[in-house]
């Protein structure tokens, strides 16, 4: 086996199904590029008794030509069968394993099953009736199902509500890497990078698998990002409309959301995403359902206000990178990140972006405050402005069953965070205010999530916690 990064549990599980003694339905689902196919075949590596892979917008006849030809080659016939619809399809798998020896395992793998699943191809159907009729009565058969469509295989598998209901033995979901996790990865393929640097590369590529994978480890960051990003046919150029467009039927709809999203440092309501995309209803809903499935976007409640009044923020860093320096762009600089490295607009994007990581290392976070033991609700919290007030907005309050509330604010700079007088003054005004307007009586405690913490001065005793970078790389 291949060494697997950070999916210990996974690898657990998986084998813990293998070892079960009956026959176990399986389903490993994810975004695109994030590591399931590459974690199924080498866990199982030499184990499998047939695998196939569904061919993304190829007709039943096409889908069912290729799965004759892998079952002529783990069957070690000279010839494949052929195969008028997914029945005959299920059958023949049927044969092959009975033709496996009683005593052994039988491993049945089907990558990317959404793809599988065409118009009028009635392959659940028959997927439902080869499980419920055959392999299910078995004790020797582990069959995975996996696919990048995330809403597919929630939808069709999880929430099935024909054959396959309540059949689903085991569900695993790939997410992203976290930083640690990133971090590891990176140094055991070679890219020997500090923290620091390991951050801003987050930034750009966030914690898939794959993308870190097309990283140059003789290269600098800047020079990577160049690669991937800038110079001509760059790799990583048309990554987004490509992976949205294997996801999503109706890609639009969704990147119409995504859109919106970016162009919002603090979020939308949702009453703002139909105002800015023109859905609404079940539509709306479903995409942004599918969204958050796939790790693209997060909903915060509000401290103290109804559901229909939480925010919808993206927590993907390439999705940020992407609506910020390509999407409209047509910069003929093959440089442009080298030579802009110090811009404003680059320094501007890794404020922004810092905040999103930090939003999704609340675990780590809670850590580091040590009151991961403790039970708390976590959101955000803004006040509307009018002619008589300032609007202001916390970005992440963490509300706490000890009666203490951790008001969160993340900034990322090259040295200890300076808290000047107006900061200091502002950090006042919005704990004032907070309190005023939630009437909580909990304690309030000011906390700076930084890169290398805040320098010890005149103002900086306004923050009673702080957590830095390296708090962020908590495994």
């Amino acid at each position: 086996m291949n060494r697997i990064i950070a999916r210990t549990s996974e690898i657990d599980t998986l084998e813990r199904k293998f070892n079960s003694g009956k026959s176990e339905f399986v389903i490993v689902y994810g975004r695109r590029r994030i590591g399931k196919t590459f974690l199924v075949n080498n866990v199982f590596a030499d184990r499998l008794t047939f695998a196939y892979v569904g061919a993304r917008k190829q007709k039943p006849k096409k889908q069912l030509q290729r799965f004759a030809e892998q079952l002529k080659a783990y069957s070690g016939s000279p010839f494949a069968p052929v195969l008028a619809n997914w029945d005959e399809a299920f059958q023949a798998l049927r044969t092959l394993i009975e033709s496996k020896p009683k005593e052994t395992r039988k491993v049945v793998f089907f990558d990317e099953m959404p793809w599988i699943d065409t118009p009028r191809s009635s392959f659940v159907e028959a997927l439902e009736y080869f499980w419920n009729a055959w392999a299910a009565q078995r004790n020797d058969i582990l069959f995975i199902a996996c696919g990048s469509a995330t809403s597919w295989m929630v939808n069709k598998l999880v929430k099935n509500k024909g054959g396959l209901h309540n059949r689903i033995t085991e569900q695993i979901y790939l997410r992203p890497f976290r930083l640690g996790e990133c971090e590891e990865y990176l140094h055991a393929n070679g890219c020997l990078w500090d923290r620091y640097t390991i951050l801003q590369c987050y930034m750009a590529l966030g914690g898939v698998p794959y993308y870190m994978s097309l990283l140059n480890p003789e290269q600098s960051l800047a020079q990577n990002i160049d690669r991937l990003f800038f110079v001509k046919n760059a790799p990583m150029r048309e990554e987004f409309d490509e992976l949205f467009n294997a996801l999503y039927s109706h890609a639009d709809k969704y990147i119409a959301v995504m859109n919106a999203l970016s162009e919002s440092k603090k979020g939308l309501l949702r009453a703002e995403i139909i105002e800015k995309t023109g859905q609404s209803g079940g539509r709306l809903t479903k995409v942004l359902g599918n969204l958050e499935r796939c790790d693209f976007i997060e909903t915060y409640s509000q401290y103290k206000s109804s559901v229909r009044n939480s925010v919808y923020r993206i927590c993907d860093p390439y999705t940020l990178f992407y609506f910020k320096f390509l999407d409209g762009k047509n910069t003929k600089d093959e440089h442009w990140w080298t030579n802009n490295i110090h811009s404003h607009s680059v320094e501007s994007w890794q404020g922004f972006s810092f905040e999103t990581i930090c939003m999704t290392h609340l675990e780590q976070i809670k850590q580091r405050l040590g009151i991961s033991g403790i039970s708390t609700t976590t959101g955000t919290w803004r006040m509307l402005g009018d002619e008589n007030e300032k609007g202001t907005q916390i970005d992440l309050v963490i509300d706490r069953s000890d009666r203490v509330i951790n008001l969160c604010e993340m900034k990322f700079s090259e040295a200890p965070y300076t808290i000047t007088k107006d900061y200091e003054e502002k950090l006042r005004n919005r704990l004032s205010i907070f309190k005023a307007k939630t009437k909580t009586r909990k304690s309030l405690a000011t906390t700076m999530v930084t890169t290398y913490g805040v320098l010890r001065g005149i103002h900086s005793g306004i923050v009673q916690n702080e957590v830095v970078m390296d708090d962020l790389f908590r495994q």
